[in-house]
């Protein structure tokens, strides 16, 4: 039993008895069994190790920089220095550490929430379990848009055709057959009665039996080629970019300060812990681990709104979406569809061939086809008797390249040949006169239904190609799919927040401006197109046609995937919805794929992001939220870089005006276990501070660090430099060398807090103080959690950080620059918001 025996050469019955199975599956004490014996059906990941992950802590030029300054400082006998710097080596790495191994756990939890679903038979009974408990021997029914859960050899099939390029890197989908018995030398990309895992059922149905999961599929056995990293997200990018910029922009800085200090002939011990020092404040070692703390408790809270994350960088993605392509049904309608209307030659014919030319049963299958057999029942026509009594000797399941179904029955011992779908495609099959069925079309789809339209042929053969039958129509139905509940207002939200709706659908294209106009996205002034047309623009034609268009009708998935590329060859940065198997080309390349939580197990594997609730005012929502994160993100680097180039700015001063040092390095890595160890995390829990959703996106290299950014960040750097640099001078004039360090160490920490508290809000402080205390209460426990360290360190250990313990006085001196500093940031944005009223 398992993946080493040649299942495709032997016939199905001897399949069966090797894998001592039968068609009524395995019953659900055996499958346990079976399961202990096998494993989960899953490619384990190569997680990385618990130990690695506390070593990789410490693997950054940075901490190597550290341990060379423990080095020296040994070497110069200051062993309680070099044993301090050690310790808050060690708690970084473990905050970092401990933090990781949290934010891992909970994308874990997530993960869980997505797992994949499908079908299988046990104890004789259909089932819905997840793929990962699918063992050798599990009865599997797949239909269109399934992904195979395992490798399976074919019991019975219909129509069934598979997209392998995976496995095999054939784009053109490979067709199924239950029945054949193949040799044993067989290649896989020939081998017709056999699924494998991992590839894409693009259309029909069949039925099979497991006989390799995990490791022992085909694709588990070269897991590591087809691997696919994830695209690398607009966020992690402008990370990228400004990590750059900011370490040319030290290395000048720090080479300067290093030959100015050798020219000046200033000790070389002295220069190069000043070195280390500046270097240890201005890199914000921590901001990758923040950045990645405030998108873990996104995604916990999206998952809270329906919206559940599969790849971490898309929670802030979401946020700089400039396009959102959404398909039609399900998403912007109820994708519950009602006959509305109908038109026909022949009302009996019609009726029968809406029975007899569906899958639909008691409720379940394609929506359509249930609203059909819906509204037979209102008509009083019995669809279960028409099936019982015209058998169906051949079916062609629906083609999206063709748009139509067709089968064939037995009507009165003769072979009639039923076929629906869109009037285009059914009128290349018929030589009737096209105009009186393209009024009724056209009446019905300004209507805004959904029309499709159905014909008949008898036929005495069973034809070798369904496009070249020759048929009669018999009539059209229209169906209307209602608007979902609030999606006409996140439309118009969507529209104030710069973001351009595109629906892209397989529908008419009158049908589909009527429903873009019940929703908003379509006005007099936009571009439809058909999906026609995109072959007939260049792709930059195609972009500026785009960007005035909010309706493409009768796309095809190529054409959705061209839509998507076109766009972000042109910096746009896309989300795309969908929940079919057709949608998934465009949902893999997106910058942000989001999967429908009910739409296909294919869909939802390719998305980084699955809505379980299907509605465009969800994800609409979680856009919003998204820019509350990137928001988030913004504030915690202005709040790290001017904080760290107020370091920069205090010790590079005093150095040019030959001071000596008002910071020793393990004050300088205390300040970051105390305010940027603490206080950056608690930006990960602030609330809304205005609506952003009447913003025009941006790309989140402006939203991190543009011009506005830079002025903040220096602005404040400056201040607080300054104000403690003058703090210092006045404390060498009347006080010991060692009390002047100590209490402008504090003095700065203290200045960190009050900056802290401005950067949680925009706006000024005063303008309202409630708001100011409420939008994230985090960050005054964050300072609290602080204030207990820092006394700890004045008046526990004091030696040890190279600090005194302050008197009242001196706590007033420390008040003082942090209460200057407050207003002075106060004052600046005071000036900001008087300036924006009057512009």
């Amino acid at each position: 039993m398992g993946g080493n025996k040649k299942y495709y050469a032997l016939p199905i019955t001897e399949v069966l008895r090797l894998l001592k199975a039968s068609t009524d599956g395995l019953s659900e004490k055996e499958a346990e069994e079976r399961l202990k014996k096998f494993g989960l059906n899953e490619l384990v990941e190569e997680k990385e190790s618990i130990f690695l992950i506390f070593l990789r802590q410490f693997n950054n030029p940075l901490v190597y920089i550290l341990l060379a300054a423990i080095g020296i400082t040994l070497y110069m006998g200051d062993y309680i220095d070099a044993g301090i710097i050690g310790g808050i080596v060690l708690i970084n790495g473990l905050l970092g550490f401990f933090q990781e191994v949290k934010a891992r756990s909970s994308l874990e939890a997530l993960k869980k929430l997505t797992e994949t679903k499908t079908k299988i038979i046990r104890d004789g009974k259909e089932k819905i379990v997840a793929v990962s408990q699918i063992v050798p021997g599990d009865i599997v029914i797949l239909a269109e848009g399934d992904v195979i859960p395992a490798d399976i050899r074919l019991i019975e099939s219909v129509g069934l055709t598979v997209d392998e390029a995976i496995l095999t890197g054939e784009s053109i989908p490979s067709e199924k057959d239950a029945t054949v018995t193949l040799g044993e030398n067989t290649p896989i990309y020939k081998r017709s009665n056999i699924l494998f895992k991992g590839t894409i059922v693009v259309r029909g149905k069949g039925k099979g039996i497991v006989y390799a999961t995990g490791r022992n599929t085909e694709i588990g056995k070269i897991a590591e080629k087809t691997k696919e990293k994830s695209p690398e997200s607009p966020l992690n990018r402008a990370l990228k970019a400004f990590s750059l910029k900011w370490m040319i922009i030290l290395f000048f800085i720090l080479t300067s300060i290093f030959v100015l200090g050798l020219v000046q002939e200033r000790d070389l011990y002295k220069l190069f812990l000043l070195i280390i020092s500046e270097l240890v404040s201005a890199v914000p070692e921590g901001l990758p681990l923040v950045v990645t703390f405030v998108l873990v408790i996104g995604a916990m809270t999206l998952a809270k709104r329906k919206t559940l994350v599969k790849h971490l960088p898309s929670v802030e993605t979401l946020g700089s979406a400039t396009f959102i392509v959404s398909d039609k049904t399900g998403t912007i309608t109820e994708g519950k569809l009602k006959v509305e209307n109908f038109k026909t030659t022949d009302k009996d014919l019609l009726f029968l061939a809406s029975a007899l030319c569906n899958d639909a049963f008691d409720g379940k299958g394609d929506p359509l086809e249930v609203a059909l057999l819906k509204w037979l029942e209102k008509e009083g026509f019995n669809w279960k008797e028409a099936r019982n009594k015209y058998e169906r000797i051949w079916e062609h399941p629906f083609d999206t390249k063709l748009r139509l179904m067709a089968t064939i029955n037995k009507v009165n011992e003769k072979n009639y040949v039923l076929v629906k779908g869109a009037l285009e495609s059914l009128l290349k099959l018929s030589d009737d006169d096209p105009e009186k069925f393209l009024k009724w079309h056209d009446e019905m789809a300004e209507k805004g239904l959904r029309v499709i339209a159905f014909g008949y042929s008898e036929m005495v053969e069973l034809p070798e190609d369904i496009s070249e039958i020759k048929i009669k129509l018999i009539g059209l139905i229209g169906f209307i799919d209602p608007p979902k509940k609030g999606v006409k207002e996140a439309v118009e939200t969507a529209r104030r927040a710069g973001i351009r709706l595109l629906m892209v659908t397989g529908d008419n294209i009158k049908t589909a401006i009527a429903v873009g106009k019940m929703v908003s996205i379509y006005d007099d002034k936009d571009v439809a197109l058909h999906g026609t047309d995109l072959e007939k623009y260049s792709d930059q034609e195609l972009y500026q046609i785009l960007k005035k268009t909010s309706v493409v009708a009768r796309a095809t998935p190529e054409d959705k995937y061209r839509i998507v590329k076109v766009l972000q060859k042109n910096k746009e940065i896309v989300a795309v919805t969908g929940d079919g198997v057709n949608d998934v080309p465009a949902l893999k390349v997106a910058d942000l794929g989001v999967a429908m939580g009910s739409g296909t197990e294919a869909a939802k594997e390719v998305a980084k992001m699955i809505i379980t609730d299907n509605n465009l005012a969800v994800i609409v929502d979680a856009v919003k939220y998204g820019r509350i994160v990137a928001q988030n993100i913004r504030k915690v680097i202005y709040y790290l870089l001017s904080c760290s180039f107020g370091e920069i700015i205090l010790l590079t001063s005093a150095f040019l005006l030959k001071l000596p040092l008002p910071l020793y390095p393990i004050q300088i890595l205390w300040i970051n276990v105390v305010t940027e160890g603490v206080q950056d995390k608690m930006f990960s829990f602030n609330k809304e501070e205005k609506n952003l959703m009447t913003e025009k996106p941006k790309r989140p290299e402006k939203t991190f660090f543009d011009k506005k950014q830079l002025f903040d960040t220096i602005y404040t750097a400056f201040i607080m430099g300054g104000i403690n640099l003058l703090l210092f001078i006045y404390l060498l004039e009347i006080t010991t060398y060692e009390r002047a360090v100590g209490i402008t160490f504090t003095s700065l920490i203290a200045n960190q807090w009050f900056n802290g508290f401005q950067a949680i809000k925009g706006e000024p402080f005063f303008k309202n103080v409630y708001r100011s205390f409420v939008i994230n209460p985090y960050m005054y426990l964050g300072v609290g959690i602080g204030l207990m360290l820092q006394l700890s360190a004045t008046y526990i250990f004091p030696d040890w950080l190279h600090t005194v313990p302050l008197t009242l006085n001196e706590w007033k001196l420390v008040l003082t620059t942090s209460l200057l500093l407050f207003f002075a940031i106060e004052i600046k944005k005071w000036i900001e918001y008087f300036l924006k009223k009057v512009r």
